[in-house]
Formats: C-alpha cells, sequence, structure tokens
C-alpha cells in the first residue's frame, strides 16, 4: 500500500456536484485513489505540505500534436492562415522519423507536466520514415502522465485534391489495419486506465469519406472514442459546402461523427443548429483558443456551447500553432476571449478552471478523472500562490488563471511527476538538448 498526505492547503477546488472548495484542508491518496478529503488527516506515507498552495484537479488537454514541439515559430507559416501554414510545414514533418516523435513527445508532455496537466490527448496523423504511434506510447510511459493517444491517419494528398502532400498519406486499407493493432495492443478500458487508444482521421480535407465512415464503424466495435478537426475556420467551412455540398456538421452526421464517443477539435465556425446537434448527441468539443488565435481562426462560441449543454474542454493544439502547451494560459484566454466576444460577464475564472479539468475529462469520457473526490483518481496539481505575483490577491483560485504559469507538485494515479517545479520521472535538460539536436537537424 502507497500513501501521499497533502496536507494543509489554503484551498482545495474539488469540482465535486456542488462544486466545493474546502479550505484548510487534507488529501489522503491511497494506491492511485483519493481515500479521504478533509481536516487533520494522517498517513504513515509521504507528507506534502500544502500551505500557502492552492490545490486542483490535474489538469485536462484534449488537443494535441505533440510531434509539433519541434517546429515552433518556422518561419514561413508564423503569419499564414491554417491551409497555407500547413503547406509550409508539411515538408519539414515529412523529413520526421522515430527519434523525432518520440523526443518532441517527451518534451510536449514534459511542458505539459510542468503547467500542471496530468491527462493528455494526441492527435498524431502522420507516419513517415517508419514512425508509429507506438512511438509517443513509450514517451508518455516515460513521464508518466495519464495518456489518450489516438491513431490519426491522412489519405488524400495533393494529386487527388487533397491538402498534405502524397508523400504523407497512406493507404486506407493499411490505415484500418493499423488502427486495429494499436487498439488491440494498447488499449485499456478498465477504470483507472492509464492509456486509451481512439481513432483519428485527420480532418475532412485530407480523408475519404469512406475512411471517416468505416473508422466510425471500427471504433464502435472496438469500443473506443472518434477524434477530428472539425469547423476550424472559414477556409473549412469553404472546404465543406464545395466537396461535400453541405456544413460540417451534417458531414459529421452523415457519417456517424457524432455521439458521446465523439469529440472534435476547434469548432470555431459551428453555428446555432450545429452546436444543438452536438448537445443533443453529447458530442464534445475540444477547444484551442491560443492556437485559434494563432492562426486567426476565430472566437469559438463557447458561450453558446456550454449554455447549449455541449461537453466543452480545453486543447492546447500543437507547439507549431500556439508555440506553447500550457493549459492555464488555455483557460485564461478562454476566458477573455468569450468576455471579448460577449461582455464581461460571459465567463468568469471558475468556470474556466472547471473547462480546464473536470470539462476535459468529461470530453474524454473518464468518469473516474476530472474532480478531487473520494474514490476518483489520485490525480491533482498543488499550486504556490505564496509568491510576488500573487502578492495583494483577495481570491487565490481566482487568481490561478493570472499567477503561477508552472505547477509546483504534480501527482498522477497516487504518483509524483513534478516536486517543486521540477519533473522527477526524466532527465529533462538531456531530453531538451537533444530535441535542440534534432531541430538543428531539420533546419540544415
Amino acid at each position: 500500500m502507497t500513501e501521499i498526505l497533502i496536507r494543509n492547503a489554503d484551498v482545495v477546488v474539488t469540482m465535486d456536484a456542488q462544486r466545493r472548495e474546502l479550505k484548510g484542508a487534507d488529501i489522503l491518496l491511497r494506491d492511485g485513489v483519493i481515500a479521504a478529503i478533509g481536516p487533520g488527516l494522517a498517513s504513515a506515507g509521504l507528507v506534502i505540505e500544502a500551505r500557502g498552495c492552492v490545490v486542483t484537479p490535474g489538469l485536462v488537454n484534449t488537443h494535441h500534436h505533440l510531434y509539433q514541439t519541434l517546429t515552433r515559430a518556422v518561419p514561413g507559416g508564423q503569419d499564414a492562415l491554417l491551409f497555407g501554414w500547413l503547406k509550409t510545414l508539411y515538408p519539414i514533418w515529412a523529413r520526421f522519423g522515430p527519434e523525432e516523435i518520440f523526443t518532441s513527445a517527451q518534451v510536449g508532455l514534459a511542458e505539459l507536466a510542468l503547467t500542471g496537466c496530468s491527462m493528455t490527448s494526441d492527435h498524431l496523423y502522420m507516419y513517415p520514415n517508419g514512425a508509429r504511434l507506438d512511438d509517443t506510447i513509450a514517451a508518455a510511459g516515460e513521464v508518466g502522465l495519464r495518456f489518450h493517444p489516438t491513431r490519426g491517419a491522412m489519405s488524400i494528398g495533393e494529386s487527388d485534391g487533397g491538402l498534405p502532400p502524397d508523400v504523407l498519406v497512406e493507404r486506407e486499407a493499411a490505415i484500418l489495419e493499423d488502427c486495429i493493432r494499436v487498439v488491440d495492443r494498447f488499449h485499456d478500458a478498465r477504470e483507472g486506465s492509464m492509456l486509451r487508444v481512439g481513432l483519428a482521421p485527420c480532418s475532412p480535407f485530407s480523408v475519404s469519406r469512406d475512411l471517416m465512415r468505416d473508422a466510425a464503424l471500427l471504433a464502435r466495435d472496438k469500443g473506443v472514442m472518434l477524434h477530428t478537426h472539425l469547423a476550424e475556420n472559414e477556409e473549412d467551412i469553404a472546404y465543406s459546402l464545395e466537396k461535400f455540398g453541405c456544413r460540417p456538421g451534417q458531414y459529421a452526421e452523415d457519417l456517424g461523427w457524432v455521439g458521446d464517443d465523439v469529440w472534435h477539435a476547434h469548432c470555431v465556425k459551428l453555428d446555432g443548429q450545429e452546436i444543438d446537434l452536438f448537445a443533443r448527441t453529447g458530442t464534445g468539443v475540444a477547444h484551442c483558443p491560443c492556437s485559434n488565435c494563432r492562426l486567426g481562426s476565430g472566437i469559438a462560441p463557447v458561450r453558446a456551447m456550454r449554455d447549449a449543454g455541449v461537453k466543452v474542454g480545453l486543447g492546447v493544439d500543437g507547439s507549431a500553432s500556439n508555440d506553447a502547451g500550457n493549459l492555464v494560459a488555455e483557460a485564461r484566454q478562454t476566458m477573455l476571449l468569450q468576455r471579448v466576444a460577449r461582455g464581461a460577464d460571459a465567463m468568469g475564472a471558475r468556470e474556466a478552471l472547471e473547462i480546464a479539468t473536470l470539462g476535459g475529462a468529461q470530453v474524454l469520457g473518464r468518469s473516474d478523472c476530472g474532480a478531487l473526490e473520494v474514490g476518483k483518481r489520485a490525480d491533482l496539481a498543488v499550486w504556490d500562490v505564496s509568491g510576488v505575483e500573487a502578492a495583494g490577491s483577495w481570491d487565490p483560485v481566482a487568481f490561478l488563471l493570472a499567477g503561477p504559469m508552472r505547477v509546483r507538485d504534480l501527482i498522477v494515479e497516487g504518483r509524483e511527476v513534478v516536486r517543486g517545479g521540477q519533473m522527477l520521472t526524466l532527465d529533462l535538460p538531456a531530453v531538451v538538448a537533444r530535441q535542440n539536436q534534432l531541430a538543428r537537424r531539420l533546419m540544415e
């Protein structure tokens, strides 16, 4: 039996059904599960003093492209819209191999961990030069985050009217065969699972309708979730209208891509009917505000989605379109953009924090995560609010969205991943040095 006691937290933000915030509380973790919450708890195991700290559930990232940490701030793509940005980067990504995929995933996962993220999805949709989904899964196993990788794919290259170069697309039969392989080998559906695999054809402009439909049938046969990009910007909408004669929501519905086992990334341009469709069917959304801003895609209608009952989580998206992988920054940007679009009362800090924790867990179908309650998995973040940036703060919970951008301690499944702001699970300086070597090789 292993125990950790988090003791004397200034505030514990539970995200339970009553959204309780407990002052001066302790949290007892036992064998990967929250065993008790309240004052005056005791343990013979490791004791972590949390005075001067706010404790929250671990943050949840619902959309990422971990491989992109190798291509931050690439000249030529920084000021382009989505399609132009992709065309700049596709030739660079085509030179990746297994080591690039593995190392970039290590860096991206460590960056998430250091900013309080305990569970993340990843959308890997290209496999150049022998790379496989296995490479990112191996990286997550080292870092220690709860991982939801998705087996993405592109099947329509430029010669067939698609956006990606032909060298990055795969045969659809081979895609489906590998989807079966990774699900059978890696997917763990049990409560408390550290690894669940999803299926994720990249986007309507890079795969066929047949592959979208076949992936949905396969996912339901295997009992795994579905993920893709949808309604990301005006170019995306125009492509759907021209190629399919309908808006993205209808395209998704026609192909079986709605339901509580589906979540779509971005959804910046969903209209009222599509929002109602997602609410009615339990379809989730990964909101990526910083990337949406970086690419000039627009402000997603998060307020309207939430009011309609759509499940919404946050995503950092790839670091080539965001520059960073910080979920606290995404939560703050979510709050600010909804206020810009709808007024100062459109969203508060606590709702943004809820989207970053419980909301993300709901999108990923994890009823065992996302809140600090007895019986839930022991995933939590400890935030130091005693520093100069917090001096004078009256509300330490609201302050989280403006203050510490780096977590003090992160615990996942009852195991320490970050302690005192430092990674415990891998030699981060060595990994960063290798990442920079790989980036220089790509530049040359």
